[in-house]
């Protein structure tokens, strides 16, 4: 018999397993069906979140997307005033939250190709000018509605049970795996995240990948506010910063490597699996707020440092 391998997704998952058996001892009632739905479909959202993210990880240059947040928030609130119950309008709406996190994404990317701003501080400074924007979109008035459709369509079950977020969630997961392992895209993404000067001299438009890169992070932040609100059904101005640091998070669990260069969308669903499930696990053992996010962090600094060192790659 083969041995099986066991990669960095792979021990995710297993630990995802692992952790929800673990729940039914620790709190019995913990392990059953209907809270595992439940799990994985608090996951979609944030592994929804965190797909552009694990583009922009893979991409290398010490890349991540600290303003995924604040555009989880802004086309959020962006659907709801669009949309104010209409059915008819959640299409439009859509439309106009996606594009406006492709532009977020896009300017990001141009900041840190044309400009040569560190990807940290481009994003984090785009972050700021977002929430600059949020306010001035609201004037400080949440006006508007989420649309029955959205609910009906992302919070409820729709096939066999399975909650439509989570069917969604599988099509991302999908097309991530097609556009990272079968595009050239996908290719010239890991060339360039494993060496940005070896990736150019074979003929690799570094500036042109990484500004897509950014703009595909944007548009899937962008959608994970869009579902978000479609589960909520309600928007304030915080609303996507509680997905930024566990949007990261579930990268690193997922082992896509920091430096750059080797990862898949996979390991970050796992990861993403992973980490809804310490944090129900936290909440079902009524631990408080504090310490759920004491134990993350440390979970986190745990994985950077075992993580941040495979920089291989780039010899």
């Amino acid at each position: 018999m083969r041995n099986i391998k066991l990669t960095p997704p792979v021990v995710a998952l297993l630990l995802a397993i692992g952790l929800f058996f673990l729940g039914g001892v620790l709190r019995p009632g913990f392990a059953n069906v209907d809270q595992a739905v439940n799990i994985v479909r608090l996951a979609a959202f944030l592994g929804i979140i965190a797909a552009g993210q694990t583009l922009v990880i893979i991409s290398g240059g010490e890349g991540i997307d600290l303003s995924v947040g604040a555009v989880v928030t802004l086309a959020a609130i962006l659907v709801f005033r669009i949309v104010d119950k209409q059915n008819s309008m959640v299409l439009p709406a859509l439309g106009v939250a996606l594009l406006a996190g492709a532009g977020i994404g896009l300017v990001n990317g141009l900041g840190v190709t044309a400009v040569g701003i560190p990807p940290l501080v481009m994003t984090l400074g785009m972050a700021g000018v977002v929430q600059g924007i949020i306010l001035v979109v609201t004037q400080g008035e949440l006006i508007g509605g989420s649309a029955p459709i959205m609910a009906t369509l992302i919070a409820r079950p729709l096939i066999f049970g399975i909650p439509g977020v989570v069917i969604i969630w599988v099509v991302v997961g999908a097309l991530m795996w097609l556009l990272l392992e079968r595009t050239t895209y996908g290719k010239q993404l890991f060339a360039v995240g494993v060496n940005r000067t070896t990736a150019r001299l074979s003929g690799v438009r570094v500036p042109v990948v990484v500004v897509a890169t950014y703009t595909l992070s944007g548009l899937l932040a962008a959608l994970g506010g869009f579902m978000v609100l479609g589960f909520t059904g309600s928007v304030f101005l915080n609303l996507g910063d509680r997905y930024l640091f566990p949007s990261i998070a579930a990268v690193v669990v997922g082992g896509t490597v920091l430096a750059g260069g080797a990862g898949s969308y996979f390991g970050t669903m796992s990861g993403a699996l992973v980490l809804t499930l310490i944090t129900s696990l936290l909440t079902a053992l009524q631990l408080p707020e504090a310490f759920r996010l004491m134990i993350l962090g440390v979970i986190l600094l745990v994985l950077l440092s075992v993580y941040g060192r495979q920089r291989g790659l780039r010899q």
